[in-house]
């Protein structure tokens, strides 16, 4: 069982020390939940921001192929707390008066057969303390009341990309046709969205369990680690360490890459056999009841960093430390990015990557003539809130570090072999090319990058994931790894891919 340890500190730092939360041991599944009553404050929040009026969330549809996993959208998770598919959640508000109900689908034995139990209507009401229909009464039961001429207010399930689904919108488009006295606004996404910035002491709890759980793969990996190894199986000994621990799947698609990959951000095909000399980035998180952890390690395949290696590792270790150091209750998310930029500036200076802390050369970016050269190197944000997804609203995000903040710090720099081929064909930047060439040949195909998660308690600002990370860590870890029977493995178990793939060893 997890238990954090008590912090006393009001900042990140004590004296030379972090503040951290225990997280040394395997956890196991526990019994922690959201209690009902949290559930409904947050329904009366949102109430309370809104005008009289129809409020609508929809939470995920059921897989087109009942074989696939469903997830429930984390907005109407917030509000309602059921993870069935095809639920919704209507709120009626009349000045003082505010009347929620829940539609599920019904209990059906037949259906139970494909696809599992269904709490059924009772079921729902029982579990939330809410009313609740067959979600086949929803578009009556909307229909009945925007005759009144009430206005709907909806929950969008708004994607990264900026879209509702198609489903939900051809829903909401489809009431807007037939009732066009109606007005319809997205308000309450924006409300919804504020409010899950500002973690609970339970929502921290989970979020703290999915964090363990996610420092133990990562202490798994590092131990597993060495030359001949495919990315993929590193990549399932995490997973594993997911499941086996009792977190419900990955928090986002797993990104283990290695050699040149390391430099890729987002890469995740996770097919390359490591090479000795790699450096390899395990960008993983678990998910557990619904809360995400967001944990990055990178490490050498070999055991031991190269000296260049070390000096682009301890570039972005110095960094995060910077940032973590203007961590505290009251920092703005500027403070910190800020921080950490003219460290990353000033190291890249100093290794040759580029001219100067201050340096510039032209560029094309959103319409930008001219950008920082260390962003040639560095060019992703320092971190983002988590929660209910891996990129949750948070405090730390738009406003400053509060309590109930949770957020990652994930410095890094990407040296791409190809860096100088990319680079708009000017006189300013061949005369860059000619002074950086040799410094970019011999960083070449190092990529780092170091991610923590971060709660902001009464207390202060705790560090969390306490996975190793200090190089001479990473580099004991691999070391110890022959006396841990759990990272042994068979040396021909993957042959057959390497046969079938044509990929080298």
């Amino acid at each position: 069982m997890f238990r954090p340890v008590a912090v006393r500190s009001q900042t990140l730092l004590a004296g030379a020390a972090l503040v951290a939360a225990a997280a040394t041991t395997v956890v196991r599944p526990a019994a922690a939940q959201i209690a009902p009553q949290e559930y409904a404050d947050r329904r009366a929040a949102l109430a309370a921001d809104l005008p009289d009026g129809v409020t609508l969330a929809l939470g995920a549809p059921e897989p087109e192929e009942n074989y696939l996993s469903f997830n429930q959208s984390a907005r109407f998770l917030y509000l309602t707390g059921i993870r069935e598919p095809g639920a919704a959640l209507v709120i009626v508000k009349r000045g003082r008066r505010v009347a929620p109900t829940l539609f599920v689908q019904p209990s059906d034995p037949s259906k139970e057969v494909w696809t599992g139990h269904r709490i059924g209507v009772a079921g729902a009401a029982r579990l939330t303390g809410l009313p609740a229909r067959p979600s086949g009464d929803l578009q009556k039961v909307l229909d009945s009341l925007l005759a009144t001429g009430a206005s709907l207010h909806v929950v969008a399930n708004v994607s990264e990309e900026g879209s509702p689904p198609a489903a939900e919108q051809d829903l909401v488009r489809g009431f807007a046709e037939r009732h066009r006295r109606v007005g319809v606004d997205a308000t309450p996404t924006a409300i919804v969205d504020r409010l899950r910035g500002q973690k609970s002491a339970a929502e921290l709890d989970l979020i703290r369990r999915a964090v363990a759980i996610t420092v133990d793969a990562q202490r798994e990996a590092i131990a597993a680690v060495k030359p001949g190894m495919n990315e993929f199986e590193l990549q399932a000994l995490i997973e594993y360490t997911f499941r086996r621990n009792g977190a419900d799947r990955p928090s986002f698609s797993s990104i283990v890459g290695s050699g040149p990959n390391a430099t890729t951000l987002h890469y995740n095909a996770d097919d390359r056999f490591m090479q000795p000399g790699d450096m390899v980035v395990m960008d993983v998180g678990a998910s557990y009841r619904g809360y995400a952890a967001d944990v990055t390690r990178s490490v050498p395949v070999s055991g031991k960093f190269t000296a260049d290696q070390r000096a682009i590792y301890q570039l972005v270790r110095d960094a995060q430390r910077a940032a973590e150091s203007r961590a505290q209750i009251g920092s703005t998310k500027q403070e910190l990015a800020d921080t950490a930029a003219a460290t990353i500036a000033a190291g890249l200076a100093r290794l040759g990557l580029i001219e100067s802390p201050t340096a510039t050369y032209d560029c094309a970016e959103e319409g930008q003539r001219s950008c920082p050269q260390y962003r040639l190197y560095y060019m992703h944000g320092l971190g983002h809130g988590i929660g209910l997804d891996v990129h949750d609203p948070d405090q730390y995000d738009d406003e400053r570090i509060a309590v109930g903040s949770a957020f990652t710090i994930e410095p890094g720099v990407y040296v791409r072999a190809n860096l100088l081929e990319i680079l708009p064909d000017t006189r300013r930047n061949r005369a860059l090319a000619a002074k950086i060439g040799a410094a970019v040949a011999r960083y070449a195909n190092i990529g780092v990058r170091i991610e923590d998660d971060y709660i902001a308690t009464a207390h202060g600002v705790e560090w969390v994931s306490r996975a190793p990370r200090e190089a001479d860590e990473i580099e004991a870890t691999i070391a110890a790894r022959a006396s841990d029977a759990l990272t042994r493995r068979d040396s021909t178990k993957v042959e057959w891919y390497r046969k079938t793939e044509g990929l080298g060893p």
